[in-house]
């Protein structure tokens, strides 16, 4: 491959002309064809647009600096021009300073980057026989009017080459490289076509002239309005039916005409709607069992004798808890978190444990169905040996190829941008950086530990001053509450602060390592993007989760953060209620932040910008000015899509044994992001350069990463998080003797067992509060389950028996569950084959038939050369041996 893109790539970075040999573009006035997509002449298609501003008429830089920029804009167009491609120029209609250039590529340069890129093309129909699901009919419901939109034929295919031209199926010339493919060879082209030489360095690329100004925008054109289909006949108004189609909020429960999005913004495009569907239809069983374990938990919270307990004002309301602050803080009634120990019911139950099993065998079916179904996808859409034939070298990897080393495999001298000094070097640096940015990550969640920790001090002692005539408020008002909502809200600001502070850092780091291939490119920044994420996103969720009131002493022997903060304590019931208001904060802040971002901006950006150009002139526009004035996709495409869902997919997996809806929220998100996403392609943006992919790149070992961790997480949450394990051992073995005094299994004095005592007198100065003691009891209970022997006894303040059972309970229980749900997913993952056995016989009956067309029509060939070569060999035989006349 780097063979063959030193031959035909390196000539195109010729020497820069002089001024009197440069090519330039023809000129033409725009002729009132408002969809038209072809060139003045009515024959030649527009395959790629740039535009700039007219360097005569810039007024915002020096005018040696215009010179420049003008010069480098014609040695680029003119070497454009060299390499066989048209350029056609048309000043806009609405703003005289922009220029813009259609360029095209006639049929010999498309035959010539197609062999170099090893595009695959269509040999002849698939013969293939293909059964009809069983399902079909009810499927065919949810999909779109085949009248409307016409299935794609299917071909066997191969990669493209010249000299075997008359062995592809090519019907037309004009449409046997369809618009996709044409743009991404346009846009091959224009990536390595070379503008300017300095120090002997040679400066190329559509890229680098962007982000210089010189071309202010370089894109394909939309085949037509997504209003109204073309009035052109020659375009087919794909972007019309795509938007009719799929984008249109009435297509919410249609099945997606994936093949269709392929066709129009190539395999990339195609494979992230086609995993974001697949994901959704899977999130559809997850939130059925999901409402199920709910709806268990709504049912079952009157039963809960815990909670009866705690809202009792006979036993609750006579249970005096010790302060949860220092001097500040009262004493306090146990039945004023009635309101929270029912909810808790209804979220710490039976149902939610059986949820979270489910979730750990959900997710590996998921996974393995998505590669069987990515594997499918791979056939169709002739992206089985991408990474081998087609992926393309980057050219800013390949402009720093300086060093000549010796290839290992081919004993060859070939060209790298580094020696292995180098590498190491940048690997280090890169490294160090990564980790330096997670550690500024760590630092900010810690700084909101302490805001915590210093906050629920002054709402401890002010709140309830300010709320001390509304009862109804104050149930729900707590300190506690107040606190962390107002620390979740400032928790979520500084992960956006972050996030986008970080974007340009990770791309900078990225830059730096110089990827070889656009795929390596991604991998790389969406490892270091995620693993950002993830720290970022994730933090304050497995603090709250596995650390909050998990070492905080007891009441005479707090412990102390920084040697100043008193550690935060859960309430009685756990902080299983705050991890889920944690989760809703940051999942619905970053669900109204993104659409803000994503559909919001985009389209007020361009209301404005139509609404001043409508103000400017009536006149009629031209199909490529028109797209000129939507929003460029960005350089990272589809990466910031893929983030979220996947970052949504570990807030599912994760910590879904806290909150079982979780997969119906995701799922009616997923349905609505869907027809978001379509429409804002298909209506905000320009239209993207196709581009192919084989599979959903390095998110997919991310997302077996986390469904590995998801099954620890939930094992720990419900042994650590939530109180189901303490419950269970107090009902089979603290409730009857010898440790209890019932004479059968009961929740009955579960509370009163498990809050420990403590003695109102050994408080020591610096923790003692400061408001009077009341009534007669000498002692009070501590908040969290601590569970330790009472003052008096031998032991005191030292942990009971029972919080030794709860503990080997708590780890038996981690250690069982994560060993079932992990034997099940191996079974389950052996089970069921990455690539159907349909799948493999598909390809290896197109390898077949591909290969024995192609060799059979050569050795026709031959056979017919040396054929007429033996008749020339015998006719001169004949005629040497032939006996002369007399």
């Amino acid at each position: 491959l780097v063979l063959e893109l030193n031959q035909v790539i390196i000539p195109t970075y010729r020497t820069v002309p002089d001024q009197q040999n440069l090519h330039t573009p023809e000129w033409v006035d725009f002729d009132d064809k408002t969809d038209s997509l072809f060139f003045k002449d009515g024959q030649r298609r527009i395959d790629f647009v740039l535009v700039y501003e007219d360097e005569i008429k810039k007024m915002t830089h020096k005018r040696s600096d215009r010179k420049k920029q003008k010069r480098k804009r014609q040695v680029y167009e003119s070497n454009l021009i060299n390499n066989g491609l048209h350029l056609e120029a048309t000043r806009s209609v609405l703003d005289e300073k922009l220029i813009f250039v259609k360029v095209h590529a006639p049929w010999e340069v498309l035959c010539t980057y197609a062999e170099v890129m090893h595009i695959k093309m269509p040999l002849q129909h698939n013969d293939l026989k293909t059964r009809d699901s069983a399902f079909n009919w009810f499927s065919r419901l949810f999909r779109v009017d085949e009248n409307i939109i016409k299935p794609e034929q299917e071909f066997f295919t191969a990669p493209f080459q010249k000299e075997h031209l008359s062995n592809f199926y090519i019907q037309d010339k004009d449409t046997f490289f369809n618009p996709a493919t044409r743009s991404r060879i346009v846009h091959f082209i224009l990536s390595r076509v070379e503008y300017a030489t300095k120090n002997n360095v040679k400066k190329f690329g559509i890229n680098k002239l962007l982000d210089t100004g010189i071309y202010k925008a370089a894109f394909p054109l939309h085949d037509s309005s997504f209003r109204h289909p073309s009035t052109d006949p020659n375009c087919p108004s794909e972007r019309y039916l795509l938007y009719r189609e799929w984008a249109h909020p009435k297509n919410i429960f249609k099945m997606q005409p994936l093949d269709f999005i392929r066709k129009y913004y190539g395999e990339k495009i195609g494979i992230y709607f086609a995993w974001l569907g697949f994901y959704t239809n899977m999130l559809t069983v997850a939130a059925v069992v999901g409402v199920g374990c709910f709806l268990y938990g709504c049912l079952t919270k009157d039963n809960c004798t815990w909670s009866q307990e705690v809202c009792d004002p006979n036993i609750g309301g006579n249970i005096i808890m010790c302060p949860q602050c220092d001097k500040v803080c009262t004493y306090w009634n146990l039945n004023i978190t009635c309101e929270s120990s029912k909810k808790l019911c209804i979220f710490d139950s039976y149902g939610t444990l059986v949820f979270a099993v489910f979730m750990g065998i959900w997710v590996t079916f998921f996974l393995e169905f998505w590669k069987r179904r990515q594997a499918e996808l791979e056939y169709e859409w002739d992206t089985v040996e991408f990474l081998e034939q087609e992926e393309q070298v980057r050219p800013e990897y390949e402009a720093r190829c300086t060093h000549v080393v010796i290839n290992e495999i081919t004993q060859q001298e070939e060209h790298v941008p580094y020696t292995a000094c180098g590498k190491c070097v940048r690997m280090t640096f890169c490294t160090s950086a990564i980790f330096f940015w997670i550690l500024l990550i760590i630092a900010s969640v810690v700084g909101i530990i302490v805001y915590r920790l210093s906050v629920f001090l002054v709402f401890s002692a002010k709140l309830s001053q300010h709320i001390s005539g509304a009862e109804a408020i104050r149930k729900y008002l707590t300190p506690q509450t107040a606190t962390s909502v107002t620390a979740s809200l400032i928790s979520f600001v500084v992960i956006m602060i972050l996030n986008i502070i970080y974007e340009k850092v990770a791309i900078l780091i990225t830059d730096f390592e110089l990827p070889r291939t656009q795929t390596d490119y991604e991998n790389s920044l969406t490892t270091k993007m995620f693993l950002f994420q993830f720290v970022n996103y994730y933090s304050s969720c497995f603090y709250i989760a596995f650390f909050k009131g998990k070492f905080v002493g007891h009441p005479g022997s707090p412990v102390y953060w920084l040697g100043k903060y008193r550690n935060e304590e859960c309430d009685p019931g756990g902080c299983l209620l705050e991890l889920t208001t944690q989760l809703a904060i940051i999942v619905g802040g970053k669900a109204i932040w993104n659409n803000i971002q994503e559909v919001l901006l985009p389209l007020v950006k361009n209301l404005i910008g139509r609404y001043s150009a409508a103000a400017k002139s009536e006149k009629v526009v031209a199909r490529w000015e028109h797209d000129y004035h939507l929003q460029p996709i960005g350089k990272l495409g589809l990466f910031y899509e893929y983030l979220e869902m996947v970052i949504q997919f570990g807030f599912v997996t994760l910590f879904v044994a806290s909150f079982p809806l979780a997969p119906l929220l995701a799922l009616i998100n997923n349905m609505l992001e869907i027809r978001l996403d379509a429409w804002k392609l298909t209506t905000q943006f320009r239209r993207m350069v196709p581009q192919k992919a084989q599979d959903i790149g390095a998110w997919q070992p991310i997302l077996q990463g986390i469904a590995i961790l998801a099954v620890v997480t939930n094992a720990m949450i419900i042994a650590f998080t939530s109180d189901m394990i303490p419950r269970l051992v107090y009902y089979w073995s603290f409730s009857v003797p010898p440790y209890g005094s019932h004479s059968s299994h009961t929740m009955k004095g579960y509370i009163n067992s498990t809050l420990s005592v403590f003695k109102i007198s050994d408080f020591k100065n610096a923790s003692k509060p400061l408001s009077p003691w009341f009534g007669n009891q000498m002692t009070c209970r501590q908040v969290y389950r601590d569970l330790r022997y009472p003052p008096g006894h031998q032991h005191q303040y030292e942990h009971n028996i029972y919080y030794w059972h709860v503990i080997a309970a708590k780890l038996a229980f981690i250690i069982v569950m994560e060993h079932v749900i992990y034997f099940v997913k191996f079974i389950i993952s052996y089970a069921i084959p990455d690539v159907s056995q349909k799948t493999k016989s598909k390809v290896k009956r197109e390898k077949y038939l591909t290969q024995k067309l192609l060799h059979e029509n050569d050795l026709k060939g031959v056979k017919k050369n040396m054929g007429k070569i033996a008749d020339k060999i015998i006719k001169g035989a004949d005629s040497t041996f032939q006996p002369k006349d007399e």
